[in-house]
């Protein structure tokens, strides 16, 4: 069951997918996040991380229409204040904000990459899904 009580941090490339391309599994995570059924948590460095890849991986018309979807899903967002980093918990240091995201906001993490937080897993005990995977949960 859908429900509020699912507090999730979305990587960026589960973003930028949701955005592009709508009958997939990351776009149905993007409906769920508008709709207000999760609490997707944000924190700063990350909607900057949003933004930034973002900008650079749309066209310049598209991503001027884009600007506007993400405004209202951060509108929605749950930001996050990070008290405490774990870094280096990640080979790549955009990954770390978004795991001290998670680990601030007592979230999970959705995204496509998952073997790029193993590390967190194991030593942090950071739960990371795949979009299809959180989506399963979901559907129960």
């Amino acid at each position: 069951m859908v429900g509020k009580s699912y507090r999730v941090v979305l990587d960026t490339n589960v973003l930028f997918e949701g955005l592009t391309k709508k009958e997939s599994s990351c776009g149905l995570l993007v409906d769920v996040w508008l709709a207000e059924l999760i609490q997707v948590c944000v924190s700063d460095a990350l909607a900057y991380e949003y933004v930034d890849v973002l900008s650079r991986k749309f066209s310049p018309a598209i991503w001027l229409n884009t600007q506007t979807a993400l405004k209202t899903l951060l509108l929605k967002a749950n930001f996050t204040s990070i008290h405490y980093t774990w870094r280096p918990a990640s080979p790549d240091p955009g990954d770390d904000l978004v795991i001290d995201c998670a680990m601030n906001a007592n979230a999970l993490l959705v995204t496509s990459n998952k073997k790029d937080f193993l590390r967190a897993q194991t030593e942090l005990g950071l739960v990371v899904m795949a979009p299809l995977e959180f989506i399963a949960i979901l559907a129960e």
